[in-house]
């Protein structure tokens, strides 16, 4: 493994987590559902020499990437990485482990480069596909639905209370010109909106909802999880990052009903320390939950 510039959120407390069913195991074996640019894995691994992974990502750049960085891993069956969505985990398929990972932040390449579309900050064009093998983008979501589609998915997914403005100018707009690139978007939710709070682009929330539309991921988390719950071993542990309180809500709840399987291992989520939200801005909203397999659990 070579160096890696990605910082991983929380990594000193996931790695403490993690480390009782990884030690408890005999062949510890690690599921990491959102690879990214493999910051969290490479840790694990090298905290633990006798560790085996396996690792998906819904990005082909990330799967490309841990091809290139994580070369000798995967030669020595260290490591076997897939283009996958951990949604569509199953046990039949990818087995039983002992400690797993979703990590459900956009990574930090992705908002870096323009062409993904994801970022207010870089001109590209209007896509935010994690994985561009599907067909819709947030261009196609800003030209096709209807006015009262985009109030709700504003509402609902960006937490905005009152969207309508942006949402008339949007669609008034649009019949002259498409919406291509994220500067365009941009541009006219600030001419509409204005900044009204210092240090938060108004764009923000609009470009949330649209991403987390486009790429299902709320539906990912609610299919996907109680797979994964399936798919720990007696003893075993699934952590969870979380960046938004939609998607923390989720994980929360879940863990809770699936008491038959197991128990969440901490009352209180686990947040970044000062220090850290200090040299790492993705950290400042990241909530991490953790979920350990009884050793009875039964389905």
């Amino acid at each position: 493994m070579s160096e890696l510039s990605h910082i991983p959120v929380l990594l000193s407390q996931i790695i403490e987590v993690l480390s009782p069913p990884i030690l408890a195991a005999k062949d510890p074996i690690y599921f990491d559902g959102t690879f990214g640019r493999g910051g969290h894995l490479a840790a694990l691994l090298q905290q633990f020499p006798q560790l085996r992974a396996f690792a998906a990502d819904r990005d082909a750049d990330a799967i490309q990437f841990g091809e290139q960085h994580f070369a000798e891993e995967i030669k020595t069956r260290r490591l076997r990485l897939q283009h996958a969505n951990f949604a569509d985990f199953s046990v039949r398929e990818w087995g039983l482990f002992d400690a797993m990972l979703v990590d459900l932040g956009v990574s930090s390449p992705q908002l870096d480069q323009g062409p993904r579309g994801f970022s207010f900050y870089h001109e590209g064009p209007l896509d935010m596909r994690m994985d561009t093998r599907q067909e819709t983008t947030a261009a196609d979501l800003i030209a096709t639905l209807s006015e009262d589609e985009l109030i709700h998915l504003f509402q609902e997914y960006g937490e905005i209370s009152k969207p309508y403005r942006v949402v008339r100018a949007l669609v008034h707009d649009r019949k002259s010109e498409p919406f291509t690139t994220t500067h365009q978007l941009a541009s006219l939710i600030e001419r509409v909106d204005g900044w009204r709070r210092k240090g938060s682009h108004p764009a923000t929330q609009y470009f949330l909802a649209l991403r987390l539309q486009v790429n299902q991921e709320l539906a990912a988390v609610e299919t996907g999880l109680p797979a994964l719950l399936l798919g720990l071993k007696p003893r075993g542990r699934l952590a969870v990052l979380t960046f938004h309180s939609l998607e923390d809500r989720i994980v929360k709840n879940l863990f809770k009903e699936r008491s038959d399987l197991g128990t969440p291992v901490f009352k209180k989520v686990i947040t970044a320390e000062w220090t850290e939200q200090k040299k790492n801005p993705r950290a400042r909203s990241a909530k991490l939950r953790v979920f350990e397999r009884s050793e009875d659990g039964q389905p």
